[in-house]
């Protein structure tokens, strides 16, 4: 048996005659740029987390860059980020002007809040939880430390579009978000996109402008801006998977209660908190475990046919050193990145294929 850990042209052929028809009939009509598919979706995304406004971006990082700008983030000012988050996350505060802190986890592997706070300086403006792997981050804690400094908060919800904190959507807390539709993301298109929340109306027509050369939806220029728009065909393709996306979500909840019951009793293992876990409701972007002999599990999985990925080529944000953040040590997220991996986590696999994972990893650690 082998199981990928994300099989692409598989996720394509399933709904090959959906989309072929959903592409056929946007390039019929020449509808390619800023088009009624794209408002759509728009309008369907932000009704989807209860936003007042969604703009549709090429991509998450682009979001998070735009997000910057429109809170006029200023040369040397201090972003608080997580030092366990994609590169784009501290690259956006990076490439517009900022500079990205990164702190160290909590005991969920997200953004700690006391490291938060423990960060804060007289050039700190801002806050950028990462919503994590489809986990919410501990939002009440984090909003009283941006009350409390008169902070912003940008959240990076990129990987958890549905995800909750005490029934309030990921990516509405604060000022404004950044979603990613990569196509393994949960909501994924057939290539690169974003989009961006607010229920900010000054900001939402700050972003508009920004991702479109500066120009209001009349086509006014009120400002410089990008080219950075959500192209009309992933749009539509968004709109068609927006229709079934709470199955989806339901579906990898099941998935990862599989590995929570055939896994847990491990003590070489620690897992995600499973499906219905207090304040949290989890939508399982990513099934990432920490193992005792990681890269020996790896391999072992590897030569059984299933594919595993170390996310971000196994380091925090920190821990690069070609990028010249100010030395620091964090040792939560370095202990984390030392043991850290994913298992296949999609609505393609089968439960058989994660009843057969699971026990590829019992039967690796009753070896010794």
């Amino acid at each position: 048996m082998k199981v990928p850990f994300f099989d692409y042209a598989k996720s394509y052929l399933n709904e090959r005659d959906d989309l072929l028809k959903i592409i056929d009939d946007v390039c019929s009509r020449g509808a390619f740029i800023m088009q009624k598919d794209l408002e759509i979706f728009e309008k369907s995304l932000a009704s989807f987390v209860n936003s007042n406004y969604a703009v549709g971006v090429a991509n998450a990082t682009d979001g998070l860059e735009i997000a910057c700008l429109a809170l006029d983030l200023s040369e040397g000012d201090e972003v608080i980020c997580s030092s366990h988050t994609m590169l784009a996350t501290a690259a956006a505060i990076k490439l517009s002007g900022g500079k990205p802190v990164p702190v160290d986890i909590g005991n969920d592997n997200l953004i700690d809040p006391d490291a938060i706070e423990e960060a804060i300086t007289p050039r700190t403006v801002g806050l950028m939880p990462t919503q994590l792997n489809g986990r919410t981050c501990d939002m009440d804690r984090i909003l009283k430390i941006a009350t409390k400094y008169k902070l912003f908060i940008i959240e990076d919800a990129a990987q958890s579009l549905g995800s909750k904190y005490k029934g309030k959507n990921a990516g509405t807390f604060g000022d404004v978000s950044a979603i990613s539709f990569y196509p393994a993301k949960v909501l994924g298109c057939l290539g690169d996109g974003g989009a961006l929340l607010t229920n900010d109306a000054k900001i939402y027509d700050k972003v508009f402008q920004l991702h479109d050369h500066g120009r209001d939806k009349y086509g006014v220029v009120k400002s410089w801006g990008r080219n950075s728009r959500l192209d009309n065909i992933q749009a539509a393709v968004l709109n068609f998977r927006l229709q079934n996306y709470q199955k989806v979500i339901n579906r990898r909840r099941q998935v990862a209660a599989i590995y929570d019951f055939n896994l847990n009793d491990l003590k070489e293992l620690k897992l995600p908190p499973p499906p219905n876990e207090g304040d949290h409701f989890d939508v399982y972007q990513n099934y990432e475990i920490e193992a005792e002999r990681r890269d020996e599990l790896k391999m072992f999985l590897y030569e059984k046919g299933i594919g595993t990925i170390i996310q971000w080529g196994g380091k925090g944000i920190h821990q690069w050193e070609v990028l010249n953040i100010d030395k620091i040590c964090l040792p939560k997220t370095e202990h984390f990145f030392d043991s850290c991996i994913m298992l296949p986590m999609n609505t393609l696999i089968t439960d058989d294929d994660v009843k057969f994972i699971c026990d590829q990893i019992k039967s690796f650690y009753h070896k010794f």
